[in-house]
């Protein structure tokens, strides 16, 4: 038991490492010759050339369920289309704040709207946290006018998208292995077409480092090997412990990014990392207890 629980935390730390370097490396593809699309068009034809063969030979369902579709376009096609091009112009220091901090925020919101989920106490002064710490640094983009204001903006909707594409895969009890497959053939399949016969391409301008690093990341560590890692440590974990690992992201990606790209270090990015991962860490650590007590006393009433 005990070791199970021991590398169930491993693979949760793999998670989270392996998350947080999908904010640099998503950052390092926006700096680079190649445009947002081509990032999209890398991210999702590898995860699609690896994935369907193991769905076709091993592990086949329908694709073409109606919700899995929906769920592609919003997870996948929508999302990629914010995040990608937010990350042309949003610092790595700033997406490892807004992304990892937004996500659980409109979670919390839309479970409580779509699904009607309680959130206690510790939940919603996790989220204010969280919010005032987004808040801040939105505000100083703002008032600073560097420029950096809509790419933000590109990630906020991003982390919206996936925060929806979370809760209606919940809602609607979906797998995590035909959410990964869906998600990575459907939006290959609507994506590519469009994206050979008009949108803005630059690969020919790119290094094959450049295409190789966000093809080895971005369509085989970012979203097969951390899918893997992920389902694994809830399983072994829980989910509420799974939450509080996430609020190390900021911290690792946030810190990382600043000797990485140059980017500066201002007390407003200090402070909104220090809030966001608070607020992360308290809106998780209440469910870790929660599920700790409810476990213990399912023991205590079977003995």
């Amino acid at each position: 038991m005990a070791n199970n629980l021991y590398k169930g935390y491993f693979m949760a730390l793999g998670a989270v490492l392996i998350w947080s370097g999908f904010i640099l490396v998503s950052r390092q593809g926006g700096l680079s010759p190649l445009t947002a699309y081509d990032v999209i068009a890398i991210r999702y034809i590898t995860c699609a050339t690896l994935l369907l063969p193991v769905w076709y030979f091993f592990f086949p369902f329908k694709l073409l369920k109606p919700k899995l579709i929906a769920v592609s376009l919003v997870g996948g096609l929508v999302y990629a289309l914010f995040a990608f091009n937010g990350f042309k112009t949003t610092p790595a220091s700033h997406a490892a704040v807004m992304m990892p901090g937004l996500m659980p925020l409109f979670i919390t919101f839309l479970a409580v709207y779509l699904n009607r989920e309680k959130q206690g106490a510790a939940k919603w002064l996790g989220i204010a946290l969280i919010s005032t710490g987004i808040g801040a640094l939105l505000w100083h983009e703002w008032q600073s006018a560097q420029g950096v204001l809509e790419g933000h903006l590109l990630i906020v909707s991003a982390a919206f998208c996936w925060a929806l594409y979370s809760v209606l895969i919940q809602r609607w009890k979906i797998s995590p292995w035909e959410a990964t497959v869906s998600l990575a053939v459907i939006t290959c399949a609507l994506y590519l077409p469009v994206y050979l016969i008009g949108l803005p391409a630059n690969l020919s301008a790119a290094t094959w480092e450049d295409i190789a690093l966000q093809a080895f990341y971005q369509g085989f560590m970012a979203t097969i090997v951390q899918m893997m890692l992920y389902v694994y440590a809830v399983r072994s974990i829980g989910a509420p412990a799974m939450g509080s690992m996430m609020a190390m992201v900021p911290v690792i990606a946030g810190i990382a990014a600043i000797p990485l790209f140059d980017e500066p270090f201002t007390a407003t990015l200090m402070g909104a990392l220090v809030l966001v991962s608070a607020g992360l860490w308290i809106a998780n650590h209440y469910n870790v207890k929660a599920a700790r007590a409810s476990r213990e006393a399912a023991v205590s009433q079977s003995t």
